[in-house]
This record gives structure tokens, C-alpha cells and sequence, in this order.
């Protein structure tokens, strides 16, 4: 009962807490939900219409790129993917799949001064490329890899 009886109190405390952070205006709800989220370039149906929405047409190919993918993906539901960019001022790190209804899968905004590396796992509908695009000093650059779901994924 005693162990109860803390436990509420905690609970009592904790919201009571959060309450007053958020009444002197500490936390800021826009700030954690995704508030600025780009709802044309999520809504496209197609890659070309994902990077318009992004402003990321013209990419150029780059080297400086690094896209850890399985090439062969067990269950397209869960493909796990990670991305490193050693472009200087990496500032975004898009990730599309182009066989997706909705190519975009993600867009990472990085702060300045911290690694430009994400991981991160997809769901893919079908065989087809990922593409990664990143954003650095103006400028876009993208690399693609093709990964063959063998099960599953977006389409069941």
C-alpha cells in the first residue's frame, strides 16, 4: 500500500511539475512536435514531386556520401538505413524511396556543429532505389542505392 501511495505522489509531482514549465513558457509544444513539417513534399506522389516540394531539384551526385542499406531487404516492413555526409555544413538529410506511394520517408534537419550522420529504419512497398538527398552550403547532393524487398512492406 506505502508503495502505492509514492508512486501517485511521484506521478502528482512530475505533472505538477511539467505543468508550471510549460505555464512560464519553458516548454514549447511546437518545438517538439514536428510544427514546420513540409506537408507538399510529404503529400507527393512521386520522387520529382518530393524534391520540388523540398527545393532539392538539380541535385548532383556525390561521393562524399555514405548509404548503409541492406541489398537484399528480408522484410520490406523494417529496412534498417544509415547515412553519413562528410560535406562540410551538411545542414538536411533527406531520405526517399522511390517505389513508395509517398516518396518521402524522412527529412532530418541538423544543427550546426554536430555530426552528419542519422540512422534510422524505413518501410519499403517494393523493390526499388533509396535515395538520400543532403543539403550543405546551399547547395543539394544526392546518392541512391537499390534495395529488393523480398516480403511484405508498405503494400502488406
Amino acid at each position: 500500500m506505502n508503495q502505492q501511495r509514492r508512486q501517485i505522489l511521484k506521478g502528482v509531482g512530475t505533472a505538477a511539475m511539467v505543468a508550471v514549465a510549460a505555464g512560464a513558457g519553458l516548454l514549447k509544444p511546437g518545438a517538439v512536435f514536428a510544427a514546420d513539417w513540409n506537408k507538399a513534399a510529404f503529400d507527393a506522389k512521386d520522387v520529382a514531386g518530393a524534391l520540388s516540394g523540398l527545393a532539392a531539384s538539380g541535385a548532383a551526385d556525390s561521393d562524399q556520401i555514405e548509404l548503409d542499406a541492406p541489398t537484399i531487404a528480408e522484410n520490406g516492413s523494417r529496412v534498417p538505413v544509415k547515412v553519413t555526409s562528410k560535406i562540410p555544413g551538411t545542414d538536411h538529410i533527406i531520405l526517399l524511396a522511390e517505389k513508395n506511394g509517398t516518396p518521402l520517408l524522412a527529412d532530418f534537419t541538423l544543427m550546426n556543429g554536430t555530426d552528419s550522420f542519422i540512422s534510422t529504419a524505413v518501410k519499403l512497398g517494393a523493390t526499388g532505389n533509396v535515395r538520400v538527398v543532403v543539403k550543405a552550403g546551399g547547395k543539394v547532393y544526392t546518392l541512391a542505392k537499390e534495395v529488393k524487398v523480398t516480403l511484405g512492406g508498405c503494400g502488406g
